[in-house]
């Protein structure tokens, strides 16, 4: 295993502090929605990103030389952690992202001092550009999202904040599970290389969307598999091939990969939007959607809302459900056949 504990544990101290302690916390009236679960919540969109990327690409970069020229791919919150970093770091960021990219987050990437080029209709040719353009430049380090080992360390640092958190302290009975929201694989698998060693009895759960599961179909096949086309509204998940790294990672660390419909997803941003106040992407809220459908057993579950960057449809999609009359707060169900997988 490439991932190491003492590092995650040393990255605590490395990582630039906008990142680390993000909101952790019991919502009486979402547990009462999700039928009086103890369901915990981690805000990993309090940041100057709105996501949990922050944490991994910082802790990248720090291994750089100042100065160091980096490229990526993203379709969004990964280009922006990046570019973060690197202005902090005092690096020159360029990111390669598909024609469709949710404009905000073009924006905010370029806000934050990166050089934004659009390079096909999506991610994979996003990728592909960008794998060109380091090859161009053999100064350029070219950082993947899920592939370096500092990347998912950094995000591992979640899991120690989640330890801290757990409930009862240290010595109480922690958490059943936690589940996350799989793309690239860099959070759970950081997660989980941390919550194995010290919390070995909490399930990891990934989430996949139902019309992109390839890490779901990577882990049952023993290899990455690719999925011809990613369909769902949640581009931070929309993987169609994860990377061979990944897979190995998560094939000794995550227990179950369950799937949730775009529908699920949009009760749960829905329902995270009238309990927490909180406007999440699609992505962010996919771990909120398989304990609300029920994929998730036990009492004492945690997910992290990853991401708040919606883009500008889905802020009126979201709108125009928040006007519906709603009995109470419980949260409505996605379509039957969400399902639970390994």
């Amino acid at each position: 295993m490439d991932l190491d504990v003492a590092r995650i544990e040393k990255a605590v101290q490395v990582i630039d502090p906008v990142f680390l302690n993000t909101p952790q916390y019991l919502d009486e009236q979402l547990c009462q929605a999700l039928d009086g679960r103890t369901v915990t919540v981690k805000l990993e969109t309090a940041n100057p990103v709105r996501s949990f990327k922050g944490r991994g690409a910082d802790l990248m970069l720090s291994t750089l030389a100042p100065g160091t020229p980096v490229v990526c791919a993203s379709s969004g919150n990964f280009g922006q952690a990046v570019a973060y970093a690197g202005r902090a770091r005092g690096m020159p960021v360029e990111v390669f992202v598909p024609e469709t990219i949710n404009p905000d987050k073009r924006q905010r990437m370029e806000t934050f001092g990166a050089q934004v080029v659009a390079a096909g209709p999506d991610g994979t040719s996003a990728r592909k550009a960008a794998a060109l353009h380091a090859e161009r430049h053999p100064g350029c380090v070219h950082l993947r999202d899920g592939l370096q080992a500092a990347i998912a360390e950094g995000a591992g640092t979640i899991g120690v904040e989640l330890t801290r958190g757990a409930p009862g302290g240290a010595r109480g009975p922690g958490f059943d599970a936690v589940v996350l929201p799989v793309g690239d694989g860099a959070l759970i698998n950081g997660v989980a290389r941390w919550m194995k060693e010290h919390a070995p009895s909490t399930r990891i759960v990934g989430v996949n969307a139902e019309g992109a599961p390839s890490m779901r179909n990577s882990l049952r096949a023993g290899r990455a598999v690719r999925v011809e086309r990613a369909r769902t509204f949640a581009d931070g998940i929309a993987v169609r091939t994860p990377l061979d790294a990944s897979v190995r990672r998560a094939r000794a660390l995550v227990d179950e990969i369950v799937l949730v419909t775009d529908e699920a997803i949009a009760a749960a941003m829905e329902l995270a939007a009238r309990t927490l106040g909180i406007l999440l992407e699609p992505a962010g809220a996919a771990g909120l959607a398989a304990i609300a459908d029920g994929l998730v057993p036990g009492d004492r579950p945690v997910t992290v809302l990853t991401g708040a960057n919606p883009r500008p449809e889905q802020v009126r999609e979201l709108a125009a459900r928040l006007t519906r009359p709603v009995p109470g707060t419980r949260i409505p169900k996605g379509r039957p056949g969400g399902s639970r997988a390994r």
